[in-house]
């Protein structure tokens, strides 16, 4: 009988439905509107997160930072950040004498024009050491990188990468040749994988030089960076005091300098991310607000219409709680295909952003997908109420009069 019931509810509800498609399908817009916004803005959001973490997380999460400057005292690290003592290759080569870290990289960085093949281009060139590669996780595609030794001890080799090879060279064989940066004359004795873009920068487009020679060739007196390799990342906290403790200790006791996991950077990233999915969802759920509203003025409306049909099942010995359950299902119903129609139009949108953009990770989490579908339909069940009230609380005989 229950089964019987049920069956019968939905084809009441769903016969009022067809019987005004177009009503009903401007009520199911809003909340098909509002649920694909919030599967595509939360699919943005998501994607957004995954791709800055592959971004970094292909460097790996054993890594630190040396940055020279105080940021909670000044900022901003390093230029701008008023250091009372920089950073210099006598520091990197104090922190390889801790155990527990694997490599240890001073990077110094500027910007030249590479010459060579009849052919000039102005990239960025990386100082760097003979460790580099493990430390950043990059190949070498043809010859050897920079010769290990003392660091304060330039030459005049350089690495390219694959697309300045290529820009310069072409698809020819560029080691032993030579190259022009910033006017110093070197030669070429690797080329590097390729490795891709990061962020939308073209990494593969750089130089590499020993970091005494581009601090040589720049004219710098301190390092940008001093990148370290670790074990494993549970080591991050032990390596961190480890560094710190060296280095107070070189300056004099100060902590003028900045050390930055890549671990913990990537989990303030995680929590920034999630909580700009959350306020997009948010938004986003705006407009199931409004479609609730659009639903609870198209059922009030209805009731009114429908006033001689609810005298009519009133007179035929329907009680006022069947009346009003009618009417509520019919909200249900509707909010329900409206969000169905609305997490099918997320999903196609975000499968065509797939197609379009291939690199791009987009996917709604499947909790807001499914506190999308559930709001939807808590707001047919709210949006409804009213109106279903209102119809139960008709007067059979007054009903059948307004005819």
């Amino acid at each position: 009988m229950a089964q019987i019931e049920i069956v019968d509810l939905m084809r009441l509800s769903s016969g009022a439905m067809v019987g005004h498609p177009l009503r009903s399908i401007l009520s199911m817009l809003g909340i098909a509107i509002g649920v694909a916004a919030v599967i595509m803005l939360t699919s943005l959001g998501e994607g957004a997160r995954r791709y800055m973490v592959t971004e970094f997380s292909q460097f790996g999460t054993n890594v630190l930072a040396v940055n020279p400057g105080k940021t909670e005292t000044h900022g901003i690290p390093g230029a701008f950040g008023g250091t009372t003592q920089k950073l210099t290759i006598d520091d990197a080569e104090a922190l390889r004498g801790i155990p527990i870290l694997d490599a240890v990289v001073p990077v110094a960085v500027g910007q030249a024009r590479v010459e060579g093949g009849g052919r000039g281009r102005s990239v960025f060139v990386n100082g760097v050491t003979a460790e580099f590669p493990v430390v950043m996780k990059f190949d070498i595609g043809q010859g050897d990188f920079l010769p290990a030794g003392d660091p304060r001890r330039g030459s005049s080799v350089t690495v390219l990468g694959p697309t300045l090879k290529r820009e310069l060279f072409g698809e020819g064989n560029a080691l032993g040749r030579f190259v022009r940066i910033a006017g110093a004359r070197l030669r070429v004795i690797g080329v590097m994988e390729p490795k891709g873009q990061v962020l939308g920068m073209d990494i593969d487009d750089a130089a590499y030089i020993p970091v005494a020679t581009a601090m040589r060739l720049f004219n710098l007196e301190e390092l940008q960076e001093i990148d370290i390799v670790f074990a494993h990342e549970g080591l991050t906290d032990a390596a961190i005091e480890a560094v710190r403790a060296v280095l107070i200790d070189r300056h004099r006791g100060d902590e003028d300098f900045t050390i930055v996991s890549q671990s913990e950077m990537l989990k303030v990233f995680g929590r920034v991310m999630d909580v700009i999915t959350l306020g997009v969802a948010v938004i986003a759920a705006i407009s199931l607000l409004v479609g609730s509203i659009g639903i609870f003025t198209m059922m009030w409306i209805s009731v009114g219409e429908r006033v001689s049909e609810v005298g009519l099942m009133r007179a035929l010995g329907a009680t006022g709680e069947q009346v009003q359950t009618i009417f509520l299902a019919e909200a249900i119903l509707l909010t329900m295909m409206g969000g169905i129609s609305g997490l099918f139009l997320g999903l196609f949108a975000t499968l065509v952003l797939k197609l379009v953009l291939p690199q791009f990770p987009a996917g709604a989490p499947i909790e807001y997908v499914v506190a999308a579908i559930v709001v939807s339909a808590f707001a047919g069940l709210l949006s409804g109420v009213g109106p279903a009230r209102r119809a139960a609380e008709l007067e059979p005989i007054a009903a059948l009069r307004s005819d």
